[in-house]
């Protein structure tokens, strides 16, 4: 008996434990059962399942009722069944201690999932199999989204193997290609097999690689997290283009540099549009600025000629009233050699402005450069040779032959100037044709004879070669020159319809070429009253002569050589007034008119009169040659300055196209 009175509990010990081994067998299968995203369940030996929790039931839809005592093969696919894998996936773990594999499994209601199983085989104290452990879990979403990532993946190489018009491709940490669309392959024409592996370098020019450009496009790439610039590149064949590149770096999540990605895009097309339209805006603002000061020039050498005009011709009429007297004589033959030379600079100056008074007629080039042989060799001295190259055919051209034997003289006085120790220059000609007008001279479309004045000289860099047809600008010292050589050559080749090339490099001379166009259809220009100055002018009877200036000092002149001449002259400083003097019903014999004039100009009267009185003649006097097309075109000119012969020519010449009667010519002034 217990000191209680109790009789005692026996075995107390045992009981504890008892209860102890059952709460916490109870508490495990609450755990497992607790488990929702893992299949926990136990198989017998030969695979029929024993034991089911709640993750087992979500998974695989069944309860536990309906499962228990199947085999656990039901879980799998047929093909699966087909192949014998649950069997096998028993024996693995029996004999190798686990079987742990991925595959697809079927549910209650026959839908599939992605699992991942882990079988353990369970033995007994003395080794013996009682069964096994089976653990499964639902991967499906994760596969679904592997499945995902993967055709993006694909997606995404499908994508940058079918861009063609970029080159996108990677490259490992030191550089070396590691892959390669087709773009890459279409712009840079290597195939994947012969550039992976290959450093990037490779696409560089020499002079590239030898400054050291690759390593640092990487190392910008690295530093700054992007490499972005345009150059040249080469292609498997050799060739150049230009390329716009950019070099981003690829990094692990720790930020490690696992390599770059490239992509480069060939925009040769693009960069020559750009350089083209540059070399348009150029040309146009060269062209404007050559326009401007072309009008700027002709202006001034309009107005310079009609001063030149009233001092030429005053000083010639001073001439004859001075007598014997020899100094005064002297002084005025100064005055006019001095004026003689300001109406050459004008000359040349509307030459640039193409407003020069030329006579075009066909000329022969072989012809006109032999007449010119004995000139050469004197102007140029022994020091040059010269050398003539002219094929055996060569087209007739349209041209001043004063003109272009004077800018042939020029160009020629150029070539030797730029070889002070002498040196071959060679003369030659060629046909060609220009198609389209983007041609390299710029010229109009049409077949051309191209007379080049070739020479080994010092050469012109390419500042001096852009200027060298301004006018004005020279490189030769002051004084030795006015800067209106090739001005005045370029200024003749345009008024003909032409074109002044210049090519020349630094050392290496320079070729001046003048494209003139050839003779296709001559049509004969008016007579022009210039004439021989030294030459006895035909006399005339006198006759009464409308003389129109809007210069006083030039009227004044021209009124006072044509009544030295023995001619009754009315002057009037403008056509308003010239149209009323002729509608009082006087009557004239010739018309004498400048053309640049205000309100009305001398073209404009021109037609008036050709309207009106077309029986009157009309001599037109212009300092500038661009005349509107009409009636005024096909009028007989004189060009100022003129000197009184000159005159007196050109009234002769009007005179018998209109039915004038001539008196014998006498030796005595009018």
């Amino acid at each position: 008996m217990s000191p209680s009175g109790q009789p005692p509990r026996a075995s107390n010990d045992s009981e504890s434990g008892l209860v102890g081994a059952l709460t916490d067998e109870h508490r495990f299968r609450m755990l497992v059962d607790a488990v929702i995203d893992y299949a926990i369940y136990m198989l017998d030996p030969s695979g029929r399942v024993v034991s089911w929790n709640t993750g087992a039931e979500r998974f695989n839809g069944y309860t536990a009722r309906e499962v228990i005592g199947r085999h656990f093969s039901c879980f799998y696919t047929p093909e699966d069944r087909l192949a014998g894998v649950p069997a096998r996936a028993l024996e693995t773990a029996a004999r190798e201690g686990k079987f742990e594999a991925e595959g697809w499994r079927v549910r209650k209601d026959g839908s599939r999932y992605w699992a991942h199983v882990v079988i353990d085989p369970i033995r007994g104290p003395t080794g013996a199999l009682v069964g096994y452990a089976k653990v499964t879990r639902d991967l499906s979403e994760r596969q679904a989204a592997a499945k995902t990532l993967l055709q993006s993946q694909e997606e995404l190489r499908l994508l940058v193997q079918s861009v063609t018009d970029y080159a996108i491709y990677m490259l490992d940490a030191a550089g070396r290609v590691s892959n390669w669309n087709a773009g890459a392959q279409r712009i840079k024409g290597y195939r994947p097999e012969e550039i992976v592996g290959r450093h990037f370098s490779c696409f560089y020019t020499e002079e590239d690689r030898a400054r050291g450009e690759p390593q640092r496009a990487l190392e910008t790439a690295t530093r700054h997290g992007r490499y972005e610039k345009e150059g040249w590149r080469v292609r498997k064949d050799g060739t150049r283009f230009w390329a716009s590149v950019v070099i981003d770096p690829i990094r692990a999540p720790d930020g490690t540099l696992l390599g770059f990605a490239k992509v480069t895009r060939d925009i040769t097309e693009r960069r020559d549009a750009q350089v083209q339209l540059e070399r348009t805006r150029d040309t146009l603002f060269r062209v404007q600025k050559m326009e401007a000061i072309g009008r700027l020039t002709g202006g001034v050498a309009h107005d310079f000629n009609n001063l030149l005009t009233a001092v030429i011709g005053s000083l010639e009429l001073l001439r004859k009233r001075v007598g014997d007297d020899a100094r005064a004589s002297t002084l005025i033959d100064n005055a006019l050699q001095a004026a003689h030379r300001g109406a050459t600079l004008t000359q040349r100056m509307l030459a640039f402005a193409r407003g020069q008074e030329l006579r075009p007629e066909p000329v022969d080039i072989p012809t006109l450069v032999r007449g010119m042989t004995e000139l050469l060799q004197h102007t140029l001295g022994s020091i040059v040779s010269v050398e003539t190259r002219f094929p055996l055919s060569l087209g007739q051209v349209l041209a001043d032959p004063n003109q272009l034997e004077m800018s042939l003289l020029n160009l020629a006085v150029n070539a030797r100037d730029a070889m002070p120790k002498g040196g071959p220059l060679t003369i030659a000609a060629r046909e060609e044709t220009v198609h389209e007008v983007v041609d390299a001279a710029g010229v109009k479309p049409g077949r051309y004879v191209l007379l080049s004045v070739i020479d080994r000289g010092e050469g012109m860099d390419e500042d001096t070669l852009r200027r060298a047809t301004e006018p004005f600008f020279t490189t030769k010292g002051v004084g030795k020159g006015t800067g209106l050589g090739l001005s005045t050559v370029h200024g003749m080749a345009e008024q003909l319809g032409g074109q002044l090339t210049l090519a020349s490099e630094p050392g290496a001379g320079t070729t001046a070429t003048l494209w003139l166009p050839i003779l296709e259809k001559h049509r004969p220009l008016p007579p022009v009253g210039r004439g021989n100055p030294l030459a006895e002018p035909e006399r005339l009877l006198p006759l009464s002569i409308l003389a129109v200036d809007d210069d006083p000092q030039v009227l004044v002149n021209t009124a006072a050589m044509l009544e030295d001449l023995g001619h009754r002259v009315t002057s009037v400083n403008s056509a308003r007034q010239a149209l009323a003097k002729l509608s009082e019903g006087e009557a004239f014999d010739l018309v004498i008119t400048d053309h640049a004039m205000p309100t009305m100009t001398g073209a404009q009267l021109v037609e008036e009169i050709a309207q009106r009185w077309r029986d009157l003649p009309v001599l037109l006097a212009t300092a500038f040659a661009e005349l509107p097309r009409g009636v005024a075109s096909n009028v007989p000119r004189i060009a100022k300055p003129y000197l009184q012969n000159q005159l007196a020519h050109a009234v002769a010449a009007v005179m018998p196209a209109w039915g004038r009667v001539h008196a014998p010519a006498t030796s005595g002034e009018a």
